[in-house]
Order: C-alpha cells, then structure tokens, then sequence
C-alpha cells in the first residue's frame, strides 16, 4: 500500500498569534502558559494546559467564547503540547501524564487500500501485524501516525502497532512529501485473503511474491495483479456488456438531441470502458 496523503497537527509556530487583553481568561493563562513554557515546569505546565483548555471548550459550548478566541486557544494548547512533546524525546525518564502525547498528536496517513478487504482481522479482533516503510530507509523516521484507508468508514484505520515490549498506538514514519509513500504489512497471508470481503466494492489489491535467497538477495517470482471494476461489479450482478449497452443508448440519445457531438460521445464511452477495465483502487502513474 502506498500513503497518499496526510493530516496532522502544523509544525510548531516561532511566533504565536497573541490574544487581546481583554481576551477572556482561560485564552490568557493559555498564553502565558506557551510563553513560560520550559524545562523546568513541564509537567506543571501541561496540567496548568488541560485545566486552561477544558474551560476554554466549555464557555465556548455556552456561547461566551467567540469562534477566533476558540481557535487561538486551540494554537496555544497544541502548540504547547507540541513542544512538550519535542521536550520528552530528550528525557531520560518520560512522566506517565506524557506518555500519551504521542498518540494525541499523531499524524493521519491516508492508505490506498480497504482494511476490510486486506486486514480484516486488524479490526475484528485487534490482531497485530508488523507495519513498516519499505523505501526512504536510509532516513529516520520523525513523524508519529495512525494509518487510515480510503473507505468511508471511520473504522477503516490501523492504530495498534507492534512494538518491542507492548504494543505501540503510533508508528514512527518519515514527513510525508506529496509523493507516494510506501508501506508494506507482513504475515497477512491467505487467511486474511479468505476473510475479506467487498467491502465498498473494493476488489483485491496488487499481489508479490517474493523469495529471500540463501545469500540474502531478494527475488520477485509473481505478480498477481489486483480485480478490474467490472469483475468487482460482476460479482454484485452488474454485467459489463448491460452497463456499457445502456450507456452507450443514453450517448446516442444525447447526440441526437444535440447535447455532445460524435466527438466527445467516443471519448465518453472510451473513458467508460477504461474505466470498466481499471482498477478498484486509486492507480499509480509512475
């Protein structure tokens, strides 16, 4: 699977934007609290931040917090957040109270395929299997995230990692470029093959099968290419030749009333047959 895209919390900001002095309270001691932020005070300063924020989200839910006082208290609690989180990477001893920024903070990296089709297990019944990039390897990794697919579903999403000693609630993955990011999850094997369903009508993804040699080199002996969109539709009773003959009636029906010219009704049924032909899930053009 490859990451094609992200969403996560901004970098922390060199300048905050600062509040009116007659800001009300809570976005003032927020304020404060970003600005004697060090140290020495981490832990005071992280509980002074939730205590501050839980009022700030409850005179919002009660009409006496404007909208922009509203968005400045959330810039002040992640931007503090954020920088206590780059402060406990350089501790020996992280306290428990921050052991969760991690996976409060972490980034979204949305997955071309189903979860549902390819690890429904992961789901079901929390099974873990091993996530990890496979390219940009010579590179540290210095992002957290969760993994998300691109079904509907807020369910469709891998948070659940495994780790050394416990199970981690993040990954650590490299900052995401704009380009295709490649993962790849191990020991799913046939079983979870056999349990995914079309889910969204979601097909089987691309298969490799790959041999490590004795002397360590690796051999790609077959590619199963994933399903097509019409023999997705097939197995739901939608033929190729019914969806394209209607089709190609309703082109017909619209050249004669003068709606598109012969051109673009061969470039409309063309794009409808390649499409047909295509795969489920979004193509890669390199």
């Amino acid at each position: 699977m490859h990451s094609i895209g992200k969403e996560g919390f901004p970098p922390s900001k060199t300048e905050m934007r600062r509040a009116d002095e007659d800001a009300e309270q809570p976005v003032l001691d927020l304020q404060m609290t970003y600005d004697q932020l060090s140290e020495r005070n981490v832990l005071e300063a992280y509980h002074d931040a939730q205590r501050s924020f839980e009022v700030a989200m409850t005179l919002f839910a009660a009409g006496h917090l404007s909208l922009d006082e509203r968005c400045l208290a959330e810039e002040y609690y992640f931007g503090i957040c954020t920088r206590i989180q780059a402060m406990t990477r350089q501790m020996e001893e992280v306290p428990e109270e921050l052991r969760g920024l991690d996976s409060m903070l972490a980034d979204t990296y949305f997955c071309n395929f189903s979860l549902f089709q390819s690890l429904p297990d992961s789901w079901a019944v929390k099974q873990l299997f091993p996530v990890m990039p496979i390219h940009r390897l010579t590179e540290r990794p210095t992002r957290h995230a969760v993994l998300a697919d691109i079904t509907c579903d807020s369910d469709g999403k891998v948070d659940r990692f495994v780790d050394h000693r416990d199970v981690r609630k993040t990954l650590p993955l490299h900052q995401f470029q704009g380009e295709p990011y490649y993962l790849a999850a191990f020991l799913v094997g046939a079983y979870q093959e056999i349990l995914g369903d079309l889910h969204n009508l979601f097909g089987d993804t691309h298969a490799v099968h790959v041999d490590l040699s004795a002397d360590g080199q690796l051999a790609i002996k077959t590619v199963v290419k994933g399903e097509s969109v019409s023999e997705v539709l097939d197995y739901v009773q939608y033929q190729e030749h019914d969806l394209t003959h209607k089709l190609e009636s309703a082109v017909e029906a619209a050249v004669r009333n003068e709606l598109i010219d012969d051109r673009q009704a061969g470039e409309f049924v063309k794009f409808y047959r390649q499409a047909l032909h295509g795969y489920t899930y979004l193509a890669s053009h390199e």
